[in-house]
């Protein structure tokens, strides 16, 4: 769902040429905040160039890959992933590995989110982010999930409480990710860039460390390795996120059946998707799509 506007996009430039960039579309804005859909097209022909954050920035990955440079270190942003952003450093985002990405990105004037750090619990992240990123977390998989089923949905979302849920609880998770993640060869970055993009075309194929290992072209122990190294997770936590996520977005978005969604999913057993399902997002598949009108 969320990766087809991308590959629009991207076809667009192909077939038109011309540069690639990032182009917002203003979802929803309040006092304090606002929300917006970015499509970028960029790819490794096009050079990243320096930004400034102009407020608190909080960008849900939502597909596609790109490098993110920041004050607070160097990351790989994968779907799932979260950008973190400090009002006033500058950043460079780029895709020297691969083309576009689509984030939904949330921007905090800095008192705003200061008060609901404040408020979350969050202590010293008030101030500011000491981490690039946030990998694909099981504690952040329920607010990621209702706010990319929202961007699917459209302009008719409760915007406002989205905003202050994801705020509250990055922040109370950049509280304890304060290392920046580790720094890996252009190469490595690479290899892990082709997987993750294969993982995102096939999500319900067979991805075992084997398959996943001889993609990239390493063993499956170095592979391991630097696959975790690169997105926070291992192989088989990232599959199993990314396939939970999808199946997410049909279960709040589609009216499919819910073992038709399992099985889409890659789950051989609707009763071990249920647990899963649960395990993730803190409700069961119906539970979870009564719910996703109104996010709790």
């Amino acid at each position: 769902m969320l990766a087809a506007d991308l590959e629009r996009a991207l076809l667009h430039r192909r077939r038109n040429g011309g540069r690639g960039g990032a182009i917002g579309r203003a979802l929803a804005k309040g006092e304090g905040w606002s929300a917006d859909d970015v499509i970028c097209t960029s790819g490794p022909a096009d050079r990243s160039f320096e930004e400034r954050h102009s407020r608190v920035s909080i960008a849900i990955v939502v597909a596609g890959t790109f490098q993110y440079r920041s004050t607070t270190g160097r990351a790989l942003l994968t779907p799932g992933a979260i950008l973190l952003g400090n009002h006033g450093h500058c950043f460079e985002c780029g895709h020297e590995h691969s083309a576009g990405d689509r984030c939904l990105a949330f921007n905090f004037a800095p008192a705003f989110f200061e008060r609901i750090a404040a408020d979350a619990g969050a202590g010293d992240v008030a101030r500011q982010f000491s981490t690039p990123r946030l990998p694909p977390l099981q504690s952040s998989a329920k607010v990621v999930a209702h706010a990319c089923a929202a961007l699917v949905a459209g302009a008719n979302e409760a915007w406002d409480e989205i905003a202050v849920r994801v705020a509250a609880q990055v922040a109370r998770l950049a509280s304890d990710h304060v290392r920046p993640p580790e720094q890996l060869s252009a190469r490595a970055l690479a290899r892990v860039t082709d997987v993750v993009r294969e993982i995102e075309r096939a999500p319900g194929g067979e991805l075992g460390l084997h398959e996943l290992a001889a993609m990239a072209g390493l063993s499956p122990y170095h592979f391991l390795r630097t696959f975790a190294r690169a997105t926070g997770l291992t192989p088989r936590q990232y599959v199993r996120r990314g396939r939970l996520r999808q199946a997410a977005l049909q279960v709040a978005r589609t009216e499919a059946r819910i073992i038709d969604v399992a099985y889409d999913s890659g789950f051989g057993d609707v009763s071990n998707f249920n647990h899963a399902f649960r395990a993730e997002f803190g409700a069961s598949p119906r539970t979870f799509r009564r719910n996703s009108a109104s996010p709790s």
